[in-house]
């Protein structure tokens, strides 16, 4: 078999998962370190040249401010999140010509950046207000320096729900940013509670995303949940080893269940890491709600299906990609790295393997993002 035979046998779905073409499906599913191995094995083949050769986009990649990463260490003194930020400090700082670079060595075309913000809730919401403020106007500078390469996320201080809503209109519509990210929840309260609706409706209004992305967990729940292990390992289990990906998870559920998106029929949501675990879960979930919980207007899994996107975002694995495949189709997935805490050529190494059509490839490399985000 050639390399364009080879590429012919790939998986493509459709929105709700069934398999149109599954030549090879089961070799695929059995082989859990098949992108790292592929990617290798394909590294100078034309398929892989093809690829790198499509325009490539990213939109979970984080940047700071000396004044946010500043304020977050003397929020959490001795926190292991101030070791983690510390360590990635000099490239989230960088929105420049070593973040260019990098850009360019892995073939990355755009970037769409978002604040570090993780752990800003704790601070007083003028603090708060005021950092996301300057951060953006920082980020807008960076982007006008290089608008081939760089675009944005809003910041927003969610403490003060109206001031967040104005400065999300402000980012839009003067800055030219596509969406807003947001950590989670905020002082342990989640995006559904109705004090969250001016941003909501600016969401909505603004016709932008809103990129879900995990936060800390509050205290009783990391005291409950990770208390008494050892410090760092307890910290990995509560954000990336585990955590915060399950959380960020249930957090698009609680969205659903509670009438958000009834309220709110055109509101786009956007979560990163592969989905944050609700490919694995929805059929059971979906299952046991029944085909239509009695006070929605949808099928829980449709609200996925149709306000939801996935973007691949530090999991470089084929299996979890091929659930959020089968699970959500190619027309809901987009590429991404998480830079700095995962590298731009992890990321293109990953792409370059992955065992999909030349049309899934383009939607996710760059035709989802530039559909949803209005690039």
């Amino acid at each position: 078999m050639d390399e364009s035979d080879a590429d012919a046998k790939v998986l493509s779905v459709d929105r709700r998962g069934l398999l149109k073409t599954a030549a090879g499906a089961a070799g695929l599913l059995i082989a859990p370190s098949f992108g790292q191995q592929n990617a290798a094995r394909t590294a100078e083949s034309p398929a892989s040249r093809l690829r790198q050769a499509v325009r490539t986009i990213t939109l979970e990649e984080h940047f700071a401010t000396p004044e946010v990463l500043d304020a977050i260490v003397k929020a959490w003194p001795g926190d292991p999140l101030v070791g983690l930020i510390q360590a990635n400090r000099p490239k989230l700082l960088d929105l420049g010509s070593g973040r260019i670079a990098e850009m360019d060595a892995s073939q990355i075309d755009l970037q769409v950046l978002s604040l570090m913000g993780i752990g800003m809730d704790r601070l007083a919401p003028a603090d708060a207000t005021a950092l996301s403020h300057d951060s953006n106007d920082n980020l807008a500078a960076a982007i006008n320096a290089h608008p081939d390469r760089l675009a944005g996320f809003a910041a927003l201080a969610l403490q003060d729900p109206e001031k967040a809503a104005l400065e999300f209109d402000r980012c839009v519509r003067q800055l030219k940013f596509k969406g807003a990210l947001i950590n989670g929840a905020t002082n342990g309260i989640f995006l559904d509670s109705p004090r969250f609706t001016p941003v909501l409706e600016a969401a909505q209004a603004l016709d932008v995303p809103i990129y879900l992305h995990p936060g800390l967990p509050p205290t009783a729940v990391r005291e409950a949940y990770y208390g008494e292990l050892p410090r760092e390992l307890g910290f990995i289990l509560s954000l990336p080893g585990w955590g915060w990906h399950v959380e960020a998870g249930m957090h698009s559920m609680r969205l659903i269940v509670s009438g958000v998106f009834d309220r709110f029929p055109r509101l786009k949501i956007v979560l990163g890491h592969m989905g944050e675990a609700v490919p694995f879960f929805l059929a059971r979930s979906e299952g046991f709600w029944g085909l239509r919980a009695k006070s929605l207007n949808r099928h829980v899994s449709d609200y996925f299906y149709e306000n939801f996107y996935l973007t691949t975002s530090g999991y470089f694995s084929l299996p979890p990609f091929l659930c959020a495949l089968q699970s959500f189709g190619a027309d809901r997935i987009l590429f991404s790295v998480d830079h700095p805490f995962n590298t731009m050529a992890q990321g293109r190494a990953f792409l370059n393997g992955l065992p999909i059509s030349p049309d899934d490839m383009r939607k996710i490399t760059h035709g989802n993002a530039e559909r949803v985000l209005k690039l």
